[in-house]
């Protein structure tokens, strides 16, 4: 089996936040990885990474990063593949991760969802991938509406929630 999403991070220390993108792309049932990169520490592996990404069978790359959060600009600047970038709360609350990866220059675009949103990267990771593969464009459409009948199931808990004040 071979990966057709990366995820990289900057360390180990944004895995509990980056298990979420893992854990719905194995539930889509698609082949990823998960590596460790720097862009300061080991800016050569980063290259190596980023050029090679495609013949490797890469189709979209997820990259997290905290702080000064260069990683997935620079993977960026290093491929045409699709990366979505993951800005992690390291610092700032997070603002100054979100802040770098979005304020990429023309040319370098990075898709930059918000603060620790990783589930939300491998969803959009998902879609870009299901662009003519109808197996997954149905795979999506049922997560979404599963995603409804979530919210319904809640509106029917909090009905049974009793305040002398509340009206519904």
């Amino acid at each position: 089996m071979k990966p057709k999403v990366s995820i990289i991070m900057g360390s180990t220390s944004d895995l509990p936040v980056m298990e979420k993108a893992a854990a719905l792309l194995n539930e889509f049932e698609i082949p990823f990885e998960i590596n460790a990169l720097s862009a300061h520490r080991t800016p050569k592996e980063v290259e190596k990474f980023a050029t090679n990404a495609r013949e490797n069978g890469i189709e979209v790359i997820i990259a997290a990063a905290g702080m000064a959060a260069h990683l997935p600009g620079v993977i960026a600047s290093m491929t045409t593949l699709p990366v979505i970038g993951v800005p992690i709360n390291a610092s700032l609350d997070g603002m100054d991760a979100l802040l770098a990866i979005v304020q990429m220059p023309p040319g370098i675009p990075v898709a930059t969802v918000g603060i620790n949103g990783a589930l939300n990267a491998a969803i959009l990771a998902v879609q870009m991938m299901s662009v003519g593969n109808v197996e997954l464009q149905n795979k999506l459409a049922a997560y979404k509406e599963n995603l409804k009948k979530k919210i319904v199931e809640a509106n029917d808990q909090l009905a049974k929630v009793k305040y002398d004040f509340k009206t519904n």
